[in-house]
């Protein structure tokens, strides 16, 4: 049940949605509940890119359904990208009119040496500043065929297609996978806490009346 039931004492609308995405490189399913106890199930050909779709589930509190297959025989570029590029639609969808949430989020995940730090505006605006990854991170290989550069392309895809403000920062770090992990599970938690509902607020959190 979400949490931003109106005041009228109606049932509470679920924040949940659906998307697909079919392209002549990649197929996509995505089902989200952002009111979820963060159950997931990933099947995205990109055995990496499960495991940190996973780690956002779990750690943003979102059940999520993942189901995608593209020319991964070329690259996880575009199999990646095209996930992200739906995952941003579909909490777009699923957050309506953004009334009684928090609206910001900010958390700082440590995994082992590694140590990220996120920053969540449910603005409506999409903006992303990303910066601290070790030089050279951009080109490892992670989990085989996972390029370090996809982490912030990601990131860039869901908070365009999300409207979501967000500034990721790796503060320290020397495993790459290690880096990688601590940066979606920052973000996992700092959208936990801007999507959560905040008793405190009537109507959408903005001085615009809209977000």
């Amino acid at each position: 049940m979400s949490a931003l039931s109106p005041e009228t004492g109606t049932a509470p609308q679920p924040r949940t949605a659906q998307r697909t995405r079919s392209t002549s490189e990649s197929t996509v399913e995505v089902e989200l509940n952002l009111d979820g106890t963060g159950r997931s199930e990933i099947s995205t050909s990109v055995p990496f890119f499960d495991h940190m779709l996973t780690a956002f589930a779990k750690h943003s509190l979102t059940d999520l359904t993942v189901r995608a297959t593209g020319d991964t025989h070329i690259d996880a570029h575009h199999t990646v990208e095209d996930i992200s590029i739906v995952l941003g639609q579909a909490i777009r969808e699923a957050l309506g009119d953004k009334s009684g949430i928090s609206r910001y989020g900010d958390a700082l995940v440590p995994l082992d040496e590694a140590l990220a730090q996120a920053v969540v505006d449910i603005s409506g605006r999409p903006f992303l500043v990303h910066s601290g990854e070790p030089d050279g991170f951009e080109f490892h290989l992670i989990g085989g065929h996972f390029t370090g550069s996809l982490v912030r392309h990601a990131f860039e895809a869901i908070t365009f297609h999300a409207g979501l403000t967000v500034h990721v920062r790796v503060l320290g770090g020397r495993d790459p996978h290690h880096i990688a992990e601590a940066e979606f599970k920052a973000f996992a938690r700092a959208f936990r806490q801007a999507k959560a509902a905040d008793p405190l607020v009537e109507g959408i959190p903005s001085t615009k009346g809209a977000l």
